[in-house]
């Protein structure tokens, strides 16, 4: 694919000056709002540093009430901005195309995961492969002038992509970066990652003490010099938290008795923080354990040791992760990047769930047959390069405190995560929390605004998809600007939800049963931030318009607007041990 001619960058908007009220200018932070022209004196083009993170909770880090350390994010949060109403689209590729190409995943036909090979006959939402008339968010800076680098985890592109020209038009450099390196597929060993660079398959490294965290980290850093003609566009996607779990053991060991209480206490801990730091509201309830989960005090001792040890494992990463994002802060601020730099970190999806009660050890999405005992007598293996290890389910669900479900669930627990912006040059009130709704197509209009940049409407005479993300630049600049959005839909593998103001209705598809059978929740956020109470008896009016919000907009953005999950996803796997989870297969692709 030839890279598309520049295109006129949009000018800085007035909306930075204090000259101009933030109230004048509101309706230029929208997506395709004309710009207004720069006054002398406004800020460069910022350096943007989009952090993607994988399978992390909602509640697993510092900032958003975490025990597990993360003290690198914590001075990032409390310098800038913390959102407590983010959400994502419940699994990592519809999540990662509706943050690049500012699109909701079934229009850019990327509704699942992407395609093992594409039927070119396939123009639906669930074909698998990003179309060439949706722009991402490099491409969009890329021609405002930016140098666009991709790190990490792309998983974006049909599986039979192997690089080579004619076949690799999914790839990133085609995608707009100037430059990739990274793992192409939904996860990888962190020690000897089946690597990419640019358009070719390279060796996977066999350096001793290598980890992957640390070497994109490097390639980040590398990529920011300071002094370079052109701003910088980074996108960081990191490995961690998604399994395999693997960190050297000395940050396991730092974590050595924290998770003897177990998940049931884990949960109450984290919630009294949340409320104590306003992450959530002060009559936030904690809804009952998921059904299926199984309580703390039911497991055997040696259950309890062994579990406790894979979440040691999971919050070692978390913190090895931050250091390396310390790592990059300290750069930006040793070279005087810092302030003028846009820094968003995120998570793509809600906590993991995949490996039930029982956890992964020796494999990935495969069920395990090895006892307590057994995996008591190879601990020491944990986080090492001899296992493919994930937790057990119910440490998801403390991630996701105070929240229902986890990953791949309609509930906020699936979809909602933690999201930080940084920006000290522009952001005047560190340390707060926004309290306004964002999903996860506004953050790619919002970047191409603080770039002064613009999703085309047409493009070498070609009609661009529209974008339907809005930009919240306006709530960065003030806690009183009303949100970017009020509805958004939601939909994968036939489960559904929908959000309208303070309104929020889900409903779990049986597979292969009539969607209007279906029975559909109804929560108030507002006032009841963990969807702990039902209102759908009390308010069935209320319901009613809700589903038929959720038709209009599943028609708006979605052909067909709604379908079942793609046959590569509808085999129940043998580890699914709770009987009304959803039924669509919970794997994502791997190596």
């Amino acid at each position: 694919m030839n890279r598309p001619a520049k295109q006129q960058a949009n000018r800085w908007p007035r909306s930075l000056t204090a000259a101009r009220p933030l109230a004048a200018i509101m309706g230029l932070a929208m997506a395709g709002a004309a710009p207004a022209a720069a006054p002398t004196g406004a800020p460069a083009q910022p350096n943007i540093v989009l952090i993607v993170l994988d399978d992390v909770g909602f509640s697993d880090l510092g900032p958003f009430g975490s025990e597990i350390r993360t003290p690198n994010l914590d001075a990032l949060a409390a310098r800038g901005l913390r959102y407590n109403r983010f959400d994502t689209k419940a699994v990592c590729t519809p999540t990662r195309a509706a943050l690049l190409t500012g699109r909701n995943p079934q229009t850019v036909r990327m509704a699942d995961l992407p395609a093992n090979k594409v039927d070119p006959a396939d123009m639906t939402r669930d074909r698998g492969e990003l179309p060439d008339n949706a722009q991402t968010i490099a491409q969009v800076l890329s021609n405002a002038g930016y140098a666009t680098s991709g790190f990490g985890k792309w998983h974006l592109a049909p599986e039979d992509q192997d690089g080579s020209a004619g076949h690799n038009g999914s790839w990133p450099l085609q995608r707009g970066f100037d430059q990739f390196y990274g793992f192409f597929l939904g996860w990888t060993d962190q020690y000897h990652p089946k690597l990419i660079e640019g358009n070719k398959r390279i060796t996977s490294p066999e350096t001793p003490g290598y980890h992957f965290s640390n070497d994109i980290t490097d390639h980040a850093i590398a990529a920011l010099k300071p002094g370079q003609a052109k701003p910088q566009f980074v996108y960081l996607a990191y490995g961690a938290g998604h399994a395999p779990i693997q960190v050297p053991r000395p940050y396991i060991d730092a974590y050595r008795d924290t998770y003897a209480k177990g998940w049931d206490a884990l949960r109450v801990e984290r919630l009294a923080r949340m409320k104590a730091m306003g992450i959530v509201p002060a009559n936030t309830a904690l809804p009952p354990r998921n059904p299926g989960d199984r309580a703390w005090a039911d497991l055997t001792p040696t259950e309890q040791q062994v579990y406790a040890r894979f979440m040691a494992t999971y919050a070692g990463f978390l913190t090895h992760t931050d250091e390396q994002i310390g790592r990059l802060i300290a750069h930006l601020k040793a070279t005087g990047q810092y302030d003028n730099t846009v820094i968003m970190v995120m998570s793509d999806n809600g906590a993991a769930s995949e490996a039930g009660q029982r956890g992964s050890f020796e494999r990935l999405y495969a069920p395990n047959k090895l006892s307590a005992e057994q995996m008591l007598a190879r601990i020491d293996e944990l986080g090492t390069d001899k296992t493919e290890s994930e937790y057990q389910r119910p440490w998801a669900m403390a991630g996701v405190t105070p929240l229902r479900r986890y990953k791949l669930w309609p509930y906020l627990g699936g979809i909602r995560t933690p999201l930080i912006v940084s920006w000290p040059k522009v952001i005047k009130d560190g340390g707060a929390i926004r309290h306004q709704y964002v999903d996860v197509v506004d953050l790619a209009p919002t970047l191409a605004q603080v770039g002064h940049a613009q999703f085309p409407k047409t493009l070498h005479g070609v009609a661009e998809i529209p974008v339907a993300g809005r930009s919240i630049l306006p709530t960065m600049l003030s806690a009183g600007a009303p949100a970017a959005r009020s509805v958004q839909y939601f939909e994968l593998r036939g489960n559904r939800a929908i959000t309208q103001g303070p309104w929020r209705a889900v409903t779990i598809h049986k597979q292969g049963s009539d969607f209007a059978a279906d029975k559909w929740a109804l929560f108030n956020t507002d006032k009841d931030f963990s969807e702990s109470t039902d209102l759908s008896a009390q308010y069935p009016a209320k319901l009613e318009e809700l589903k038929k919000l959720w038709w209009s907009e599943a028609r708006r953005y979605s052909t067909p607007a709604l379908a079942e999950a793609p046959e590569r996803f509808r085999t129940r796997e043998q580890f699914d041990d709770s009987a009304d989870r959803p039924d669509a297969r919970m794997k994502e692709a791997g190596q």
